[in-house]
This record gives structure tokens, C-alpha cells and sequence, in this order.
């Protein structure tokens, strides 16, 4: 018994009223699907030519490319768009030369066909949107097309097609919508937030799971209610912490860049949003079933499973025993953030340096120093304390050994209430014991260069996380101690230290077969930022994109610094959009806008849109020589950005960015 999900095929006489009815004709296409046609008589032939589109941003679409070609008599071509995924592809291929003019190279092809007011296509993509039934006429969101080119596509698409009564125009970018203001009344303008309205399915991790179906809330979660790792689970809303489980769906969308997401992303498992799940018949008539879930871009499917399956499935998809970076304990005292990672010599490569560094300072130091040194990137000096002070610290303290006492108690490894009581019981000693006296002389002189910050922050820096491999986003806490202050500073050292054996972060490790002993827990240390005017997190590459065909920066910002980001809290909506910052014009394409600014506005300005670009340009640049082309990685590479404006340097005047961290960003394609 199979139950298919979202992602229905286009109706037929899908209107109420006359007007805008949807009435097919016969099927044209057979089972030979032409390059292209210049009518559609119904939606099986649209099926035929249709394609999963390159940006998924709005899911549950299926997309064909259409060419007006205005030195060609005007002809319209619905394009096969499986068979040539680009406009360009299928324009060199079937109308270059016989009669026709001669189509260039690429370059020239997308500088002139999507920017020049001299162009001879015009080039879009009917899109159909199952979630809120609709059919749209869509421009890449760089193109540049006046009225009466999208009006001459527009109406040539609606004359030749069966969904010509219900089509509509969506402006993908805030370019295009502001041109969509001429355009003429008869051609209705559906907005992205008409749009996501209506859709009731979104999918962030693709892939299948299986595991029990356990409908629970953030709340319960949050109030110290325990998961299988073998559960699948229903909930309310995103929580802000969840240990390892097989899938995760919500009734509330998330934001892509959430600790959640970004965790499914790493781990592999599957991660969808569901409008009204908790109460859906689809999922709620397997309650505390077995069950195999898997998650497409377009439709997610439910089938039960028997215990048998789902054992074999689960010891087949066991994760391999991660073996973390070994600490290098020979490295002591403070290092100035610029000297934590040297610039490679000789046949090292950034990598070997990147590599080294986070053996002795951990990974958020490492990347960090970096960052420091590469022009283009606003960001606070800083210093890093290697990894030797914190295994100073439970050595002398007694908590190594106190640890593996934990790990041969039963009570302990198979109880999860005894498991988190204890480690709460460890961290709670770990916040009143002693540090050793020449580390507190070492850190309130390193302090008093900071006298006039008033905070300094704390970050954890471990070889535990900002890795490949290993899926550890989140896991740590910042804290945050006065300069003037000794004990304030070392109680903030303290619970970093301490954060390393929070239960989650705990779960995590055993879930990954990593030796709790190998963790080396270092600190960046910066000055506070206080009042931030506005926190985001930034992808340097499309996280929608199945491809690098339509490269664009994507961002996650929200107002003040109360609200992160990276766990909203219930109902709260961030400003999500592609910056398209390597196209000439440079357009946004908005995908949801946060409910903490006034309807119409948004986070950022034009100005500091651009200047946390060319800021994300600088690091996507730097760091290809480690992970990206530079390095011979030719297939997905970004980076995820942490970012802050604030007006600090200039109280009063329009904040400005700085960037707190940037680490390797799972390719969003990966299934598990």
C-alpha cells in the first residue's frame, strides 16, 4: 500500500470560472517526445517536455522553457526541456543557420539574449505550481526584458496552449517586479509570496528514511523529551535542538539555513515541511507505524514497512566511524587571529594549512584566520587558545577519567534520563572547577589588550565541527565575559568547555562512532557584538540549484540580534533571497520576507546587499584553493557565512556588515 504526496500532475478543467477554465484537447505527443512544439493541447504533452526546474526555491514545480524567436517570424518553440535543460542549448541546436541567423558562442548568447535591448529571443519558462494550482510565465531573474517583450511572450504562450485562461506572470526578481508594473491589466502578476502561500509542501533534505512515526512538539522537545534515533518525527514547528533521528518533518516551514536543516543536510536524513502534518490523514493513520518516507523535489510518498525491513535498512545506513583531526597538544599560549593559519609554503596548499591549524585551534579559529587576512572580508581582530588549555583543564580536573567511568556504567549507555543526568552533573562541575593558574595569568593579560571592548566572546573552535564528515552545526554555544573581569571571563571558558558534553552534542558523537575522548575543544575569542542591527547566514553558491548554471548567493537575514536566524522561534519569518551578484545587473530574488520589519520593507538595503556581496565574493574566491575549483573540486562547493550589521564603528549611521565565521557547506544535492 503506496500513498503518493504532493506534486499532482496539472489538472485539466481545474477553473471555477468560465473565463479562466483549463480545457485540454487531444494529446499530440506520442512516445517519440519531439525537440520542441509550437502548440500544447493538454497536460500529458506538457509532462512530456516539462522538467524538474534548475531553482527549486518554490517546490512542487514543473517547468518548460519557452522561445519566442522574433527574427523568426515571431514562432514560438515550447521546448523539450529535458533533452536541452538551457535556452541556449536548444537555440544553437535547432534554430541557428537554415535559413535562420547564426546563434554565437555562449557567452555572447547569454550577454546579448538576456540583457540587450537588441536581442532576437525572448527567453522564459511556463511553470506549473501544483501545491497552489497555478500556471505562470517566468524570466530568469537577471533578464532584463521591457513590457512589450514580456507582453509578445506572454501572449503567444497563452494563444498556443491549453493553460492559456488560468496563465499568469511571476516576476522572479525585484528587477522584474518593478517592470511587471506596466505591464497591460489583462495579465494577471502573481507574486513568490502568492505564491509559497499556496504551497503546502516543502522539501529541505531529500531523500528516504525509515523509522517509527512519532508525532511529538518543539515544546516536548525542548522540555527534555527523548528520540530514537530510529525515529521519523512529526512535529508542530522546527525545534532549535534535535539528537539524531532518521527524518524530520514540520507542520511549520523552516528556513533553509536553520541548525536543523543544516543538520539534516550533513547527516544525510531527510527533512520536509508539511502544511497541517500533525493532523494529516497521510501520516497520522501510521502513528508509532514503521514506515519508509521518502522526500523528492516535487512529491513525497508513505508506505508501511515490517520490523524485518527496517533493521536491515538501519544496518545498512549506519554512518562509518568518524575519526576526528588529533589534537595537537605541543602548541601553547595565545595566538593573534592572523597567525593562527600561515599562508601555505611550498608544495602545501591551503588545505594542509587549514588542516594543521584546526589540530592545534580547532576549526572556527582556523577558517577565521583566513577570513582575517583576505581583503574584501569586514571582520573584528581576534585571538585563538589552542586545544591544550582545554585538555590542561580535564586533566587536572579529573573529568577524562570521570568520562570513561560513564562509559562503562550499562545504566549509563543504555538509559538516556541517566545519560543526560550525568552529563548535566558533568558540566555542572566543570563550571566551579579550577583552571590552572598560568592559563588565568596568560588570559587576563591577553584581556587587557582588549580593555576598551567592554565584552569579549568566546566561541567554540573544537576539531569536532566546521568538517567534513562529520555533521556537528550548532553543537556549542557562545558565551560572552567582561575584560575587567577574571571570573567573568573564565566562567565563559568554562561553559564552552563544558558545552562539549552536552547531551545532544553526546548523542551526536555516539551516533557517529566518534571516541568522546578525541574531542579537542579550542576558543576563538573576539570582542561582543551587543546590539547588532541585523544577524543572517549566507550560502556563496545557489543551495536551489542542481547545477552551477545559475550561480547566486543565498541569504537568511533577520532584524535586530534577538531573533537568529538559525532557530527562529515559532511563526517568525525571515527575509530569504538569491542575490544574483556575478549578473550584470545584480537582481534579488526574494522567496519569503521577515514579519519583524513593516509589509513592503526589507532587512538589508540595495547598498548593504551589495556590500555583503562583494564580501561573500571575496570568501567564496579565497577559500576555492581548499575546497573549490582552485583545489580541482569541480563539483559543488560553498561556503555557509555567518554575518552581522551592526553601527558600532559609527553610532547612528547605517550599520555595516562584518563577517563571524565561515565553513564548508554540505552540497544540498546529497541524498542519503
Amino acid at each position: 500500500m503506496l500513498v503518493g504526496c504532493g506534486g499532482a500532475s496539472p489538472p485539466g478543467d481545474a477553473g471555477t470560472d468560465a473565463s479562466d477554465q483549463v480545457v485540454e484537447g487531444a494529446c499530440e505527443i506520442g512516445s517519440d517526445v519531439p525537440d520542441s512544439r509550437s502548440t500544447l493541447t493538454c497536460g500529458a504533452d506538457f509532462q512530456a517536455l516539462a522538467a524538474t526546474p534548475f531553482d527549486n526555491a518554490l517546490p512542487g514545480a514543473r517547468s518548460m522553457k519557452v522561445v519566442l524567436d522574433l527574427a523568426g517570424g515571431n514562432a514560438i518553440y515550447f521546448q523539450n526541456t529535458s533533452r536541452y535543460p538551457i535556452h541556449f542549448e536548444f537555440v544553437s541546436a535547432r534554430l541557428s543557420g537554415n535559413g535562420l541567423p547564426l546563434v554565437g558562442d555562449l557567452g555572447t548568447f547569454n550577454a546579448t539574449e538576456y540583457f540587450s535591448p537588441e536581442r532576437r529571443f525572448v527567453l522564459g519558462a511556463i511553470t506549473y505550481y501544483a501545491g497552489p494550482d497555478k500556471w505562470v510565465l517566468e524570466l530568469s531573474p537577471y533578464d532584463t526584458a521591457n513590457v512589450d517583450m514580456i507582453v509578445a511572450l506572454f501572449d503567444k504562450a497563452s494563444h498556443a496552449a491549453f493553460f492559456g485562461p488560468k496563465l499568469a506572470f511571476h516576476p522572479t526578481s525585484s528587477a522584474i517586479a518593478t517592470t511587471a508594473v506596466g505591464l497591460p491589466a489583462r495579465i494577471p502578476v502573481l507574486s513568490t509570496d502568492e505564491l509559497y502561500a499556496g504551497i503546502d509542501f516543502q522539501p529541505l533534505s531529500a531523500g528516504e528514511a525509515v523509522g517509527r512515526l512519532h508525532f511529538t512538539t518543539a515544546a516536548s522537545l525542548a522540555a527534555g523529551e527523548y528520540l530514537s534515533f530510529q525515529s521519523i518525527v512529526v512535529l508542530d514547528s522546527a525545534p532549535n535542538d534535535i539528537s539524531v533521528v532518521q527524518g524530520i518533518i514540520t507542520q511549520e516551514f523552516q528556513t533553509p539555513l536553520s541548525h536543523v536543516n543544516v543538520l539534516s543536510h550533513a547527516r544525510g536524513t531527510i527533512n520536509m515541511g508539511l502544511r497541517g502534518a500533525v493532523t494529516d490523514t497521510r501520516l497520522t493513520d501510521y502513528r508509532d507505524q514503521l514506515v519508509k518516507i521518502v522526500v523528492g523535489a516535487e512529491a513525497w510518498t508513505i508506505a508501511p514497512v515490517t520490523q524485518a525491513e527496517a533493521e536491515a535498512y538501519w544496518a545498512a545506513h549506519t554512518p562509518p566511524p568518524v575519526t576526528l583531526p588529533a589534537a595537537n597538544l605541543m602548541v601553547t599560549g595565545f595566538a593573534n587571529i592572523e597567525d593562527v593559519t600561515p599562508e601555505p609554503t611550498g608544495t602545501a596548499t591551503l588545505l594542509d594549512a587549514l588542516r594543521a591549524a584546526i589540530r592545534a585551534y580547532g576549526g572556527k579559529a582556523a577558517h577565521y584566520s583566513v577570513l582575517y587576512r583576505t581583503p574584501g572580508v569586514p571582520i573584528k581582530h581576534g585571538f585563538a587558545i589552542p586545544i591544550f588549555y582545554y585538555d590542561q583543564f580535564m586533566q587536572q580536573n579529573g573529568f577524562y577519567a570521570r568520562v570513561t567511568a560513564l562509559l562503562a556504567d550499562p545504566s549509563f549507555t543504555t538509559d538516556p534520563a541517566v545519560r543526560d543526568a550525568r552529563l548535566a552533573e558533568l558540566r555542572a562541575d566543570m563550571l566551579v572547577a579550577p583552571v590552572d593558574a598560568a592559563f588565568e595569568s596568560l588570559l587576563a593579560a591577553k584581556a587587557a589588550e582588549y580593555a576598551t571592548v567592554g565584552k569579549l566572546r568566546f566561541r567554540s573552535s573544537s576539531n569536532s565541527e566546521d568538517l567534513d564528515g562529520f555533521p556537528c552545526a550548532g553543537c556549542y554555544e557562545s558565551h560572552s565575559g567582561n575584560v575587567d573581569n577574571i571570573a567573568d571571563i573564565l566562567t565563559a571558558v568554562r561553559r564552552v568547555y563544558a558545552d562539549a558534553w552536552s547531551f545532544r552534542t553526546f548523542e551526536i558523537r555516539s551516533y557517529y562512532g566518534v571516541a568522546h575522548d578525541s574531542v579537542g575543544m579550542g576558543l576563538l575569542v573576539h570582542p561582543n557584538y551587543s546590539t547588532e542591527e541585523a544577524n543572517g547566514v549566507a550560502v556563496t553558491a545557489n543551495p536551489f540549484v542542481a547545477s552551477a548554471l545559475d550561480p547566486a548567493f543565498y541569504i537568511n537575514v533577520q532584524k535586530g540580534g534577538d531573533v537568529e536566524v538559525v532557530a527562529p522561534p515559532p511563526g517568525v519569518t525571515s527575509d530569504q533571497y538569491l542575490y544574483y551578484f556575478d549578473q550584470p545587473n545584480q537582481p534579488t530574488a526574494y522567496v519569503t520576507h521577515s514579519n519583524l520589519v513593516p509589509a513592503g520593507s526589507t532587512v538589508l538595503t540595495a547598498s548593504q546587499t551589495h556590500e555583503l556581496g562583494v564580501a561573500l565574493a571575496a570568501i567564496r574566491q579565497r577559500f576555492s584553493a581548499a575546497y573549490g575549483p582552485a583545489a580541482g573540486n569541480n563539483g559543488w562547493y560553498a561556503l555557509e557565512v555567518d554575518f552581522k550589521f551592526d553601527d558600532e564603528a559609527a553610532p547612528g549611521q547605517p550599520p555595516t556588515c562584518y563577517i563571524k565565521q565561515a565553513r564548508p557547506y554540505a552540497d544540498p544535492r546529497s541524498t542519503p
